[in-house]
């Protein structure tokens, strides 16, 4: 859902961007019929969504890494060291990006001020301040909840590194 939301924001705000996406569990499913539903509600096609079990390539070739969660994240810094100052949980990013908004500034200088502060034990454990909720297991209404919180981090992101008004 994250992606697809991601996608379609930046398609929107005319940033030209390849936005993938990859997990931690083996690849090959397809979409959880709660989200593709709840993203058809929202005009967005996802059925023909596969999921990809996240790999170094992903993470190496990225300019910017985006997780749900704190494990996510730091298994993307465990695969590729060196993409800690441009990983990020969604809710960290737009945290972090609403304080210091990137303006004109190059991408990996704006990640590298935004990580600069940070702690690699920051990494560690869980918390509701940098993860989302996971829906899988729940009723479709929990899909929506998440898909809200989603789009409304995404809006914020966006706003704070692509709005170059």
């Amino acid at each position: 859902m994250a992606a697809a939301l991601l996608a379609r924001r930046l398609d929107v705000a005319s940033v030209p961007a390849r936005v993938g996406s990859a997990g931690l569990l083996p690849g090959g499913r397809p979409p959880w019929p709660e989200a593709e539903a709840v993203m058809a509600e929202r005009g967005i096609d996802i059925s023909a969504h596969e999921s990809c079990r996240l790999e170094r390539m992903h993470v190496a070739g990225a300019d910017l890494v985006l997780g749900m969660t704190r494990e996510h994240v730091r298994e993307a810094v465990v695969l590729e060291p060196v993409a800690y100052d441009r990983a990020f949980t969604l809710k960290e990013l737009a945290r972090r990006g609403g304080v210091e908004p990137r303006g004109r500034r190059p991408l990996d200088t704006w990640l590298a001020t935004l990580s600069a502060d940070r702690e690699v034990e920051e990494l560690l454990g869980a918390d509701a301040a940098d993860d989302v909720d996971d829906p899988i297991g729940g009723p479709i209404s929990a899909f929506r909840d998440t898909a809200d919180e989603l789009e409304a981090l995404i809006v914020r992101i966006v706003r704070a590194g692509w709005d170059f008004r």
